[in-house]
């Protein structure tokens, strides 16, 4: 039989669920604004009831949960969404820099230094013996291939910059991760037994994975989905068995964290290559797998995959720009020190050159097959020799005298000229000599001279061109830099000849030695229409100079404006899903003050149910007195 004490006992109830509501609300309250927080609602149910006559009679009310309002599907989609627009975000950002690297659109650049370029050969070509016109040819050539290098320097730094964060971003997720494994053990201990929910643990926990998402691309698997409908109609959580992978690769299993290896020890140039460590203790590169994130988006820029011989990325938006532009450069270096080598001379050096004189040329250099000629001028510019020299995909450089090699071609015992003479022949005026590299360093070069300086015979190389066009030509002089306008062999390390930079004078507008001799000087000014091969791993484009130039300048503006494009579409889906996530999980003042308000009465209507018990117990005991 229900007596007053129960009455009594019903009023503290109430006290206590009202209590317990307005100290939920207190809080939702005060994390209004914390991130990843989600409003919690008291879940309470009546008290198990006495069974006494005439029937059940009420034994007030208890709190059986605080459970928090949160959709699982929703955070889902807002940490893939999160993940995305981290992804353009920083893929924006830098391609933005990137672009203005390329200010071609605006009429200045690399582009517009070309134009000038050419245009001082053309007036070189009308004025081939002005010594002042040849000092401001190699100023305008200075200019071209300095904004080259440092716009090749702009972006290898650039490069260089995303290789460190990619290495702050690495350690940050094996941070967090590890704060993920600590938090799931904290989250078992509390929710051991299955009787109440670690709300803010959960929440914590929530935070971290939506970082891990927008670092790496991180997703979560759990076990079951339970939903609460007495909360909420949206509010279900994922409980059981709980793992984080970025593509297959666990970095978090329970509580269990398992860290991602990065490392430049073995990398000449220092770039990160990132690992997952098996569990019996393999590295398996993994920086292909990483997709999503600021981390994808560093690796997709810079580079995911790196080659062992190198140490170079073989992929990346940046690594591709770098390619295109050592392409550019090297196609630009090699076809001008082609003509060029046309211009009469009485000693060729060849670059540095890496290859096993038992090595055919054209197997590791960029020579075609062909023929070239080589040709002896007199004093009075008039022609004393010329030989044809043959390159097939047998020729080497060095061999007997007679034999399928460029030495053995030159040396050999001709009759140039089939005047019965043995001595006004190629091999009586050209001396070849292939030796090791000079000042130590590793590497061979080829060095002409010309054996009969002191009578003023001079020699040149003339490449014997198909149709007429420089790019059927054999580019043996410009393979091996002979006699070349510009050193270097890419676009950070090409620049105008030493010699020719110390001494503008020593620039040649003629093939032959004859005053006003301009051939060279027009051959330099048709350079600029003519197409050449210019070879990017393993593609190559048929395209003159400006076109090469263009291809890189455009993708790289198509890339900037198609990443605008991307990440304005991202934005306006991370701000529709973001609303969504805050529709179900963030805190409302108004409703919470609302609530507030409910409580408030809740706790004053229990408190006068004790009240009034109170009265009738007085009054009780007034009968007894």
């Amino acid at each position: 039989m229900a007596s007053i004490f129960n009455a009594l006992h019903i009023g503290y109830t109430g006290l206590q669920v009202a209590q317990t509501g307005i100290s939920t609300t207190g809080h939702n309250i005060a994390n209004a604004e914390t991130e990843g927080y989600s409003r919690q609602r008291v879940v309470a149910k009546a008290a198990t009831p006495l069974d006494t006559y005439p029937g059940n009679v009420g034994n007030g009310a208890e709190v059986q949960n605080i459970q928090r309002i949160f959709d699982n599907f929703v955070f889902d989609r807002y940490s893939a969404v999160s993940r995305d627009k981290e992804f353009s975000d920083f893929e924006k950002k830098t391609l933005d820099e990137l672009s203005t690297y390329f200010p071609e659109i605006d009429g200045v650049g690399i582009k517009a230094d070309m134009t000038k370029y050419y245009d001082m050969w053309q007036t070189f070509a009308d004025n081939p013996d002005n010594d002042a016109i040849k000092l401001a040819l190699t100023t305008q050539t200075n200019t071209l291939t300095q904004h080259i290098s440092y716009t090749q320097n702009q972006v290898k730094s650039l490069q260089s910059q995303l290789n460190d964060q990619l290495g702050v971003n690495i350690n940050e997720v094996n941070s967090i991760a590890q704060k993920i494994a600590a938090i799931n053990k904290s989250i078992d201990i509390a929710e051991a037994g299955d009787t109440f929910t670690a709300n803010d643990l959960r929440d914590q926990r929530n935070v971290l994975e939506r970082s891990l998402s927008k670092l790496i691309g991180a997703e979560v698997s759990s076990g079951t989905l339970q939903s609460n409908i007495q909360v909420d109609g949206s509010t279900n959580t994922k409980t059981g068995s709980y793992s984080i992978h970025v593509n297959g690769f666990n970095i978090v299993d329970g509580n269990t964290h398992h860290p991602i290896h990065i490392s430049n020890e073995k990398n000449p140039n220092a770039f990160y290559e990132v690992s997952y460590e098996r569990q019996d203790g393999t590295l398996v590169p993994m920086a292909q797998k990483i997709t999503g994130g600021v981390i994808g988006s560093i690796l997709n820029l810079r580079g995911s995959s790196i080659d062992t011989t190198s140490g170079m990325p073989t992929d990346g938006v940046l690594q591709n720009v770098i390619s295109q532009m050592d392409a550019f450069a090297k196609g630009l270096i090699e076809s001008t020190n082609n003509v060029y080598a046309r211009g009469a001379t009485t000693r060729m050096e060849s670059n540095e050159i890496s290859l096993n004189p038992t090595n055919a040329m054209m197997n590791s250099l960029n020579v075609n097959a062909g023929t070239f000629n080589l040709v002896v001028y007199d004093i009075d510019g008039n022609i004393a020799a010329s030989r044809e020299i043959t390159i097939n995909q047998a020729t080497t450089m060095t061999g007997a005298i007679g034999s399928n090699s460029i030495q053995g071609q030159i040396e050999a015992q001709r009759d140039d000229n089939a005047d019965g003479n043995a001595n006004n022949d190629i091999d009586d005026f050209i001396s070849f000599n292939w030796a090791t590299f000079k000042n130590g360093k590793n590497g061979m070069e080829l060095t002409l001279d010309s054996d009969a300086e002191s009578k003023g015979y001079t020699f040149a190389l003339h490449d014997n061109l198909k149709n007429d066009s420089y790019k059927t030509g054999t580019n043996f002089a410009g393979a091996m830099g002979l006699n070349r306008y510009f050193d270097g062999d890419n676009a950070q390390n090409i620049k105008l000849n030493y010699a020719i930079s110390n001494n503008s004078t020593l620039v040649s507008a003629g093939q032959t030695p004859s005053s006003g001799d301009n051939v060279v000087a027009l051959n330099m000014v048709q350079h600029q229409y003519e197409k050449f091969d210019f070879k990017v791993g393993s593609k190559k484009y048929e395209l003159t100079s400006y076109a090469m130039f263009d291809l890189t300048a455009t993708e790289v503006g198509s890339k900037t404006m198609a990443a605008t494009l991307r990440n304005e579409t991202i934005t306006t889906q991370f701000r529709a899903t973001e609303m969504e996530y805050n529709a179900v999980s963030k805190v409302s003042i108004d409703e919470e003050l609302t609530n507030l308000i409910k409580y408030q009465t809740s706790y004053g209507a229990a408190a006068k149910v004790i009240t009034t018990v109170d009265q009738m117990m007085n009054t009780l005991l007034g009968i007894k007195q």
